[in-house]
């Protein structure tokens, strides 16, 4: 196997890239591919592992050796999926990797937003509490989650782990159907028609892949149907939601709160809405939800199996 990595810079330079060394046999390591880079670094090569690059038809075309794309993530958006099956070119990537560091990085985005943590924290150490007149600040109102109802949209192994430790702070679980999907009753859950299923959540989490069904999911209309004090939380692809309409529901009131670790665009080069100062009880973080080492280092181990057949 005459194997090259893209962008290996993407899992981190913390984690042992050995296993795929192994099975590769042959493995040549690029940093970073820009896009006028592909097609020369793609030439001589069977095998291609990419995380973010961009693998068009034309790069299929120009490079007939090209046998296997191992995607070192999930998402295949990246890969002309269509032109890979016309030129006989496997297509692999990982799935099942992230399911602790994402559901933990979900529950610490509800945990922050229904405590107030960040804003509580601000005022601290803007020196409110030491002016205060008692002992203690209550200027934001805290949600306690024990006996509210979750919504999860998106059941899969991120769905499922974000389920089991939502239950644990006494969370009701509900699931909601992404567009396409049908009512029905999953690992005991009833899963409803999101018309039915956002008025009646406290917490809405989503773990959708992001497809043209799917795209703007959650809109002005589906934010208007929630709680006041309802929180959305989004830890899968940023175009699920109307991120416009989401800032302007937030700046409205009409919506309780945010945490988001995805955006339409990322980086973010462009600007977007969500990342305006004037925002309230909104938490962006930088798609790193995935990004512990120990969900990294299986990435790596779950594509040498994926390479070797195992």
């Amino acid at each position: 196997m005459n194997a090259v990595f893209l962008d290996a810079d993407t899992l981190g330079n913390d984690v042992d890239l050995s296993p795929i060394k192994a099975v590769t046999g042959n493995l040549t390591l690029h940093s970073r591919t820009a896009p006028d880079q592909v097609m020369d670094r793609l030439k001589g090569f069977d095998t291609v592992l990419v995380n973010k690059v961009v693998l068009s038809r034309a790069h299929f075309e120009a490079c007939p050796e090209l046998k296997t794309i191992a995607v070192v993530a999930t998402g295949l958006n990246n890969i002309d999926k269509q032109a890979a099956t016309d030129h006989g070119i496997r297509v692999m990537n990982v799935t099942n990797y992230g399911r602790s560091t994402v559901a933990q990085h979900t529950m610490a985005l509800i945990l922050a937003l229904a405590t107030r943590l960040l804003d509580y924290d601000r005022d601290v150490r803007a020196g409110r509490w030491a002016r205060s007149d008692m002992f203690c600040l209550m200027d934001y109102p805290i949600m306690e989650l024990e006996g509210k109802t979750l919504g999860i949209v998106g059941y899969g192994d991120l769905g499922q782990g974000v389920a089991e430790r939502a239950r644990a702070f006494g969370l009701k679980v509900v699931l909601g159907c992404r567009p396409g999907q049908k009512p029905e009753t999953v690992d005991g859950c009833s899963r409803i028609s999101l018309d039915e299923l956002l008025p009646q959540v406290d917490v809405l989490s989503l773990h959708c892949l992001l497809t043209d069904e799917t795209r703007h999911m959650i809109g002005a209309r589906e934010l208007r149907m929630m709680k006041k004090e309802a929180l959305l939380i989004n830890t899968s692809r940023g175009g699920l939601v109307d991120e416009q309409a989401l800032a302007d529901a937030l700046r409205a009131g009409t919506i309780g709160g945010a945490g988001f670790d995805v955006l339409t665009e990322e980086p973010p080069r462009n600007g977007n809405p969500l990342l305006a100062n004037d925002i309230p009880n909104l938490i962006v973080t930088p798609h790193s939800a995935w990004a512990s080492r120990e969900a990294r280092q299986r990435i790596v181990e779950i594509t040498a199996r994926n390479l070797g057949g195992g």
